[in-house]
């Protein structure tokens, strides 16, 4: 089951590189999206919580190579990194919108 969820749309603001590296990215995501989803029911990034990839990290990829693992805690990397930009482009909103207002009284 596929879910709704367009993982590449996600992290495009952070991915750069070869096309390849961009491609493996995405792939692995997708594959970190769906195992977190079938076993806690997170249905996107934004509401996954440190135990979830720590969960991904030792129980899923427990029998993977040291090189996959690596692969994918760069990946975890680029989704902690736009969820990060994503909140401090929020917060900065909201500070300006609230010192407009304030300026106003």
């Amino acid at each position: 089951m596929t879910s709704d969820f367009d993982m590449a749309l996600f992290l495009r603001p952070v991915l750069k590189g070869a096309h390849a590296t961009r491609q493996r990215h995405i792939r692995q995501a997708g594959r970190m999206h769906e195992a977190i989803r079938e076993r806690w029911g997170c249905a996107t990034p934004w509401s996954w919580k440190k135990k979830h990839t720590r969960w991904f990290f030792e129980h899923y990829l427990r029998y993977s190579a040291p090189a996959t693992v690596y692969y994918y805690e760069l990946t975890a990397g680029l989704i902690r990194r736009r969820r990060e930009s994503i909140k401090l482009t929020v917060s900065s909103i909201w500070i300006s919108a609230h010192q407009a207002v304030v300026s106003r009284n």
